[in-house]
């Protein structure tokens, strides 16, 4: 049932998102060529550099260290003109964020941080509204969330801390990345990896309770999102996908067959031994 259950992940994913599921590590033969080297490798324990510098949303220029003020951090790496993916990294986390007790800017901060150099401040300040909106409801300020901007060697200063792999295509004139969050201590290790666009707010609560006091996780199954292979402009996903869908859904019917009949079966054999036992009664009582 594990192999159903596992089956059925992937196709749903396949299914709701742009994206590509398929197991980690970066490095797989059975990638295309455009998506070999991209993904996450999870770095538990590693230091981000915290001295690396960024751009709020205001323009001013500030040390990631500023967000880490004794608090845990829960880090977000997308980039603010992306069409698809990170919109619903970012959706998915607000949700698994609304029912917990503990409050950003209170209990733990969320950075945002693009991995697009080109990206503005004005980009991040308009994403940052959008979804802390989204968290507080409207007229209730942006408290808890941050969204940066910064150069290619600061980005990359971080990513390469968090073990986060993408690559810019010219042909589409987008990147190529995982979907993924992370969480990481009051002193910049990385403690916690959440793959995917959905996160369950009870997982969130622990991360974030162990975070802050330091502790770090367990290493956890790696499911990807990625990024690539469906062109907006046409609204249709590449032969890649398709294939990978098709493949998805054939092992999708086949898990669920095998699941019904083991059912069928146990069904079959359930009434078998109640008919058996009715039998055996009657002739007792004969």
């Amino acid at each position: 049932m594990r192999f159903a259950t596992r089956s059925a992940l992937v196709f749903a994913m396949l299914a709701c998102f742009s994206g590509l599921a398929i197991p980690a590590p970066t490095t797989n033969l059975h990638l295309p060529p455009q998506l070999q080297g991209i993904g996450i490798d999870q770095r538990l324990e590693a230091q981000v550099p915290l001295d690396t510098v960024f751009r709020d949303e205001t323009g001013a220029s500030v040390p990631l260290r500023k967000y880490f003020d004794g608090k845990a951090v829960v880090l977000v790496p997308v980039y603010y003109t992306c069409p698809m993916l990170c919109t619903q990294i970012l959706k998915g986390l607000v949700i698994g964020l609304r029912p917990l007790s503990l409050l950003p800017g209170k209990d733990f901060n969320v950075v945002a941080i693009s991995f697009d150099p080109t990206n503005t401040p004005q980009d991040a300040a308009s994403k940052r509204d959008m979804y802390a909106r989204r968290y507080w409801g409207r007229n209730k300020g942006n408290e808890g969330f941050h969204f940066l901007t910064g150069s290619d060697r600061s980005i990359h200063a971080v990513m390469d801390a968090i073990g986060f792999h993408y690559r810019w295509d010219p042909k589409i004139k987008m990147f190529a990345h995982a979907s993924g969050i992370m969480i990481l201590t009051p002193e910049g290790r990385v403690s916690r990896y959440f793959y995917g666009v959905e996160y369950e707010p009870k997982d969130l609560k622990l991360g974030l309770i162990e975070s802050s006091h330091n502790r770090i996780g367990s290493p956890v199954d790696q499911i990807l999102l990625f990024c690539y292979h469906y062109d907006p402009r046409t609204g249709k996903y590449s032969t890649t996908v398709l294939g990978a869908l098709r493949v998805a859904a054939i092992l999708t019917l086949i898990a669920m067959a095998s699941g019904f009949f083991v059912l069928w079966r146990r069904d079959i054999r359930k009434s078998r031994a109640f008919l058996a036992q009715q039998r055996l009664e009657e002739s007792s009582k004969l």
